[in-house]
């Protein structure tokens, strides 16, 4: 009888709840019915930070999901005191509050009132936390994780030009924070620009001849994931020099792709790219390069 109590953990504890005991929290309570071989998933946390937390065993699962002392009573019945679903899913709030308690560090600070709270996600629709090694933590699994719900992204990052996110050689979490940032689209930095220099620091300057887009914003000539222009240029040359420089230095008609070769119109810029020979888009430190031309 005594091996039969031991090696079925839920015969034992149906045991003592029968015989009318009092049910004490010991190291061993979560364990009796989350046993390796009835959850593998659940017995995981233990090889984990969570695993280890107030010394591990019943401790651990305690400082997440309460003490339950009801659901210890009557496991199959009540729900822990913090459950996280999806049997006994708790309101959103009250379940992200109870990863909010421990974390709190500096990546997680503009949480409250961040996209991702207003929409109601849940820490547990990104996060696993009963396995060896929380998928969204890998740069693939966080890739899966955030395509999942950000289908427009995913569509601009097939397009040809674009940043190699999908080789796996930037994620994501490079620019963005998931758990929000002061700044537009949970950026890391505090400007778009900012955080495009991050990876683009010869674009930086500061230059003898600026080229005052570029200090300005980034996106007023780029797209952030994808474009079907090269450089991930929001149109092509001539058109999207074109949009404030219409007729600068090259008396013409504005380029169309159809103005006729006649003399309201200059070669250079029919059927061309000002880039051919305004290189220096960005900026120039040449004494000549007034046009950013060198």
């Amino acid at each position: 009888m005594r091996t039969r109590l031991l090696c079925g953990g839920a015969l034992l504890l149906q045991l003592v709840l029968g015989l009318g005991l009092t049910f004490n929290a010991s190291a061993q309570d979560c364990q009796v019915c989350h046993t390796a071989a009835a959850d593998e998933a659940v017995h995981a946390v233990f090889m984990t930070a969570h695993g280890r937390l107030d010394g591990g065993g019943t401790a651990a699962c305690q400082s997440c999901h309460g003490a339950s002392p009801e659901h210890a009573a009557k496991p199959g019945s009540n729900p822990p005191e913090y459950s996280f679903g999806p049997r006994w899913a708790m309101p959103v709030e009250t379940a992200n509050a109870a990863c909010l308690t421990c974390h709190r560090d500096d990546g997680q600070l503009f949480w409250l009132g961040s996209e991702h709270e207003q929409e109601e996600t849940r820490c547990t629709d990104c996060h696993q936390l009963h396995v060896n090694q929380d998928p969204v933590l890998t740069p693939a699994g966080e890739l899966d994780n955030c395509l999942q719900c950000h289908s427009r992204v995913e569509a601009q990052m097939r397009l040809p030009s674009r940043h190699p996110i999908l080789e796996g050689k930037t994620s994501c979490s490079d620019c963005h924070n998931p758990h929000g940032s002061s700044t537009d689209a949970a950026l890391r930095e505090p400007t778009l620009n900012d955080q495009c220099y991050t990876c683009h620091e010869e674009t930086r300057g500061p230059y003898l001849w600026e080229h005052p887009p570029v200090t300005e914003d980034c996106s007023l000539c780029h797209e952030s994931h994808g474009s079907v222009h090269d450089q991930l240029l929001t149109t092509r040359g001539p058109f999207l020099c074109q949009q404030c420089h219409s007729a600068a230095f090259h008396p013409s008609l504005a380029n169309t792709g159809s103005t006729p070769s006649n003399r309201s119109s200059n070669q250079n810029m029919l059927g061309k790219n000002c880039l051919n020979c305004h290189s220096q888009v960005h900026g120039s430190n040449h004494p000549s390069g007034s046009r950013l031309t060198r």
